[in-house]
């Protein structure tokens, strides 16, 4: 299939997530004209039914495209654990939904990691994400991306957000937490996605 280039002045990025969304708009800062939310379209998020990170990525651009009619990026990201098997995964945002239904607490599912790792010697972990970039017509161009690190207890600082705080990247001795953005951006799971994708279809790679 020949790779599609991204010609449109507006892109749509499919996600309510208000912390993952200037991270986006900052990578791709320079390169569209004009970018929105599904929030900003009234666009709901659709349930996540795929079985990897890739495949979620794709169902949400492909709905939030279908639903606007404009080209629409999605991520779909999450932390593996080595000792926990690669969980939480493409669940990693369930896992910080609370116990009573109230909405998301990523400090709820940093506790649960750390409490179903126990003592468990290897406390590696990397962060992925895959970028799906749609058009209405159903196409999609999708990469993917991730940083390896190690996990650390108690979470440290309150930069970035969702598992930032326990998640030191391997050669740095601060968490995601404690670095400023411009300097997570440079090295982040996000980042090697977006250079990637950028590559293929905003620069003609």
């Amino acid at each position: 299939m020949t790779i599609r280039r991204f010609a449109a002045d507006h892109l749509v990025i499919a996600s309510h997530n208000k912390g993952k969304i200037p991270e986006i708009a900052a990578l791709l800062q320079g390169r569209v004209p004009r970018l929105t939310s599904a929030a900003d379209h009234g666009v709901p998020e659709p349930e996540e039914t795929g079985d990897s990170y890739i495949a979620n990525a794709e169902l949400k651009a492909r709905f939030v495209a279908a639903a606007t009619g404009l080209p629409s990026l999605a991520d779909d990201s999450g932390v593996s654990v080595s000792g926990l098997g690669g969980d939480p995964g493409i669940y990693s945002a369930r896992w910080a939904e609370k116990p009573d239904g109230t909405g998301r607490d990523f400090a709820h599912a940093m506790e649960q990691v750390r409490l179903r790792l126990g003592d468990h010697p290897d406390r590696g972990a990397r962060f992925v994400c895959a970028l799906s970039l749609c058009w209405p017509d159903g196409h999609c161009e999708t990469v993917e991306g991730e940083i390896r690190g190690q996990l650390v207890w108690p979470a440290r600082g309150t930069k970035g957000f969702g598992y930032d705080p326990i998640f030191v990247p391997n050669g740095h001795d601060r968490t995601f937490g404690e670095m400023e953005s411009a300097e997570k951006h440079a090295m982040s799971h996000r980042a090697d996605a977006f250079r990637k994708l950028v590559a293929r279809c905003f620069e003609g790679g």
